[in-house]
């Protein structure tokens, strides 16, 4: 997916992009390839590839939930800042949370967010389990999203303690995902959540496999959740 196409794409979905945002991309593509040669942030470093599968697969959440306004979006495990930066390029007023358990990709995202001139950005080194349970995250976000970070049933322990009640729990998922809510229903029961809506599509170009699950916080999450760090991934709700 050249920009042209990416572009085009976006404009399909009522994502108009201007000169500032596309600006942004680009810079983005550069940051990401050259601080990749020092430290692992991606395989995927080839200009096509990362427009179509880090760029716009990131935006596609859009295209299914509402992020205009002033919204609070948690990032849980954005890696090199996979979905919300695309996502808070396109709606700069989103104020944006980003947690991650390795200090050098803070220290990636800091630096891009200066770069690209993000404004309402929050980066916290912290492990998931850890950050659901400080009290100044917990409950407080309008939106929580995580892209292929775990499994749905170890993933709805990690993100649905920091969705406010009344907000959305967005899951990215490729294929197997039926599966995987399957597997998961019993979590999001005991978490406080509901599925509100599944989505199925293609990626362009590629044609593979993709699903957002958008979840509604119904209740409050029990306080023992999220357990201590590695037991979610361990021993997953039944």
């Amino acid at each position: 997916m050249n920009e042209e196409q990416f572009l085009q794409a976006l404009k399909e979905h009522n994502i108009d992009l201007t000169e500032k945002q596309i600006i942004q991309f680009k810079t983005y593509f550069e940051e990401l390839v050259e601080w990749n040669e020092k430290m692992n942030l991606t395989a995927i470093t080839d200009e096509p590839s990362v427009y179509l599968k880090h760029f716009f697969d990131s935006i596609t959440a859009a295209f299914y939930v509402d992020l205009t306004g002033k919204k609070t979006l948690c990032d849980v495990g954005a890696g090199a800042g996979f979905p919300s930066i695309p996502l808070k390029i396109c709606f700069p007023e989103l104020h944006v949370t980003i947690v991650d358990s390795l200090n050098k990709r803070i220290g990636f995202l800091n630096h891009l967010a200066e770069k690209l001139e993000l404004e309402n950005m929050e980066f916290v080194h912290a492990r998931a389990e850890d950050f659901g349970q400080n009290k100044a995250f917990r409950e407080k976000f309008d939106i929580v999203t995580a892209r292929a970070v775990a499994r749905l049933s170890v993933l709805s322990e990690l993100c649905i303690p920091l969705v406010k009640k009344g907000g959305l729990f967005v899951a990215m998922k490729g294929a197997a995902a039926e599966k995987e809510l399957s597997d998961a229903r019993r979590a999001l029961t005991v978490l406080g959540a509901k599925l509100k809506k599944d989505y199925s599509f293609l990626l362009p170009v590629e044609e593979s496999e993709r699903n957002v699950f958008v979840f509604s916080k119904m209740k409050s999450t029990p306080n023992k959740y999220p357990r201590k760090p590695g037991v979610p991934n361990k021993s997953p709700i039944k």
